[in-house]
């Protein structure tokens, strides 16, 4: 297991504590872990409630969580591994290496079906991809629009399909729009696995291993838990509504997305969300991406690499929008990542530069790099990205080293 020594120091954690003892007491979380690093130094670690609610089983560092989302750091970092190899250019059409998306076609605006399109102004550039600005939807976050139909039709993220299966399937619908001038959440880091699997000569999983689990000591993140771990994956939860995320109630949802979900192997190596991590894992893989030393830390990217996963790469007045919410002002993204340009009334008044991001059943990171700042939440509720709770425990975290 990664280093889980805590550095002495002297900020006072107490509030993120209750902060998180008070979303298990209310019956959002079953459990929930967290961890504050200060540069590469771990200057907290504490764990509230159960990894399994019905069992008594209270969570504890070893455990293993459903990363969905969070494994789009993953594969950013990877990707970013080969730029820095020299194999693909930040600006390579991804067409020169995944060809299904060249020629793209770009619904029309106001259109009301799915050939009703005009040609791509430009290519899809692996910047595009790892920005989320080429123009590829997710058929997650969007019902009753054309886009959400077209991929929930092809079943584009069925475990049974393969990543060279899933270009053959976006390469027969358009884009949303013209590639770099907008943004939206989508397949694009699936997208991004097949391009490194294209690119390496490996299979994604394998890549993964060789280049970022095994330096850093990963030894829990993978596409399957084996059979003589499963006991330690958490329980997955429900929460009472969707409309209401803090009403309290959880119900058991071990079977979602799929039954067996993680505990078999799937065709599907999925670089947006098909991860299991833990939280010494999250902990090894942040410090590698964090500025100063600590004994023998390895580094996983070039500090000029950083900095630029770190700022903002869409273009000016475009921020981040879901379907459901509408636009999150203030929220830009960079590669990998959303960046904070003007925190909002629930971010930290300090986290002005914040790269951040985190999966769907609530695995966050973030990090600071003006404040040398990281942080790390984890929890398995459905529909817990960026949920009230997680905001809460940031704001504690930054109000307890004077960056509030």
């Amino acid at each position: 297991m990664n280093d889980l020594t805590v550095r002495p120091s002297k900020y006072d954690f107490s509030s993120l504590y209750a902060a998180m003892r008070k979303s298990v007491d209310a019956e959002l979380l079953s459990g929930v872990s967290s961890a504050v690093l200060q540069g590469r130094e771990l200057i907290d670690l504490h764990c509230a409630g159960m990894a399994d609610h019905e069992a008594g089983t209270p969570l504890g560092t070893d455990h293993l969580f459903r990363a969905f989302s969070n494994t789009k750091l993953i594969t950013t970092c990877a990707v970013m591994g080969l730029i820095e190899d020299g194999r693909i250019g930040l600006d390579d059409p991804v067409a020169r290496h995944i060809p299904q998306l060249g020629d793209r076609q770009v619904l029309k605006p106001g259109a009301t079906a799915l050939d009703q399109t005009e040609p791509a102004r430009g290519p899809i550039t692996v910047r595009h991809l790892l920005s989320h600005s080429a123009g590829l939807s997710y058929g997650l976050l969007d019902p009753g629009t054309l886009m959400f139909k077209g991929y929930t039709e092809r079943k584009m993220l069925h475990p049974g399909a393969t990543l060279e299966g899933m270009m053959d399937k976006l390469a027969e619908l358009p884009l949303s729009f013209h590639p770099g001038t907008s943004w939206e959440y989508s397949v694009a880091t699936d997208v991004l696995a097949r391009l490194v699997e294209v690119v390496s000569g490996e299979r994604f999983d394998a890549f993964l291993s060789r280049r970022i689990f095994n330096p850093l000591g990963m030894r829990d993140t993978g596409f399957v838990v084996p059979q003589a771990d499963q006991h330690r994956l958490v329980g997955y939860y429900a929460g009472a509504s969707v409309l209401e995320p803090l009403k309290p109630g959880l119900t058991r949802t071990d079977q979602a997305p799929y039954p067996g979900a993680y505990l078999r192997e799937v065709p599907l190596l999925s670089g947006g969300g098909g991860l299991v991590s833990s939280l010494p894992d999250m902990i090894a893989l942040i410090r590698s991406l964090m500025p100063g030393a600590s004994g023998d830390s390895p580094t996983l990217l070039k500090t000029e690499t950083l900095a630029l996963m770190m700022r903002n790469h869409l273009p000016e007045g475009v921020s981040i929008r879901f379907a459901t919410t509408g636009e999150v002002k203030g929220k830009g993204f960079g590669l990998g990542g959303a960046v904070t340009l003007t925190p909002s009334a629930i971010d930290p008044s300090g986290s002005t530069d914040e790269f951040q991001w985190g999966g769907i059943a609530g695995t966050h990171w973030w990090i600071n790099p003006r404040l040398n700042l990281a942080g790390i939440v984890m929890a398995q509720r459905q529909m817990a990205f960026w949920h009230p709770f997680s905001f809460e425990m940031k704001r504690a975290v930054y109000a307890a080293v004077g960056s509030a």
